[in-house]
C-alpha cells in the first residue's frame, strides 16, 4: 500500500509547489498600505470633524432653519461621515498589514483578529449613519432662484429654424 503513493508523491509534489522564506511585499502594496497608515492616523480629527457637523446640523433641525440653511450643513455632515468612514476603512487594512494587500489568505485570516474586527465594526457605523443621514436626513434640495444662481439656458428655436425640418 505504501508502495502505491510513493509512486505517486512526486506528482504531487510538482502540484504543490512550496515557498521558502519570508513572503516579500510588493512596492505597490507597501505604497498602499503608507498611505492606509497616513490616512489612518487622521481618523480621530475626521470623526471629531464629522460630531461637530452633526451637532451644528442639529441645532440648525432644532432652530427650525429654512431649508436653504440646513442642506448646506447636511451636505457638509454627509462629506465628513464619509471622510471618517474611509479612514475607519483605511485604518482596518493598516491593521493587516502590507501583506494583506496582495495575499488573500493572509487577509481573510488577520480580518478574524479583534483589533481588525474592532476597526471594521467602527466603519461599519459610520457607513450606516451616513447612509441613514441619506436616506432620512437631508433637507429638501434649495432652488437655483433661492440660491441666487444663474441657470443657463438654451437659446429658443426660431420658427424660421423649426419650419426648414
Amino acid at each position: 500500500m505504501t508502495a502505491r503513493y510513493r509512486e505517486r508523491s512526486p506528482a504531487f509534489a510538482k502540484l504543490t509547489p512550496v515557498k521558502m522564506g519570508s513572503n516579500r511585499v510588493s512596492a505597490a502594496a507597501e505604497s498602499e498600505y503608507l498611505a492606509d497608515v497616513a490616512l489612518a492616523a487622521n481618523f480621530n480629527d475626521l470623526l471629531a470633524a464629522a460630531q461637530q457637523a452633526e451637532q451644528e446640523y442639529r441645532k440648525a433641525q432644532a432652530a427650525g432653519a429654512p431649508a436653504s440653511e440646513q442642506y448646506p450643513l447636511a451636505r457638509r455632515l454627509d462629506v465628513a461621515l464619509t471622510d471618517a468612514m474611509h479612514a475607519a476603512y483605511a485604518a482596518q487594512r493598516a491593521e493587516i498589514g502590507p501583506l494583506g494587500y496582495e495575499d488573500r489568505i493572509y487577509r481573510r485570516k488577520a480580518k478574524a483578529k479583534p483589533a481588525v474586527h474592532a476597526w471594521t465594526d467602527e466603519a461599519e457605523r459610520l457607513l450606516t449613519l451616513r447612509e441613514t443621514h441619506q436616506l432620512t436626513g437631508f433637507p429638501a434640495m434649495p432652488r437655483a432662484e433661492e440660491l441666487g444662481a444663474e441657470i443657463a439656458r438654451l437659446p429658443e428655436a426660431t420658427g424660421a429654424a423649426g419650419a426648414a425640418h
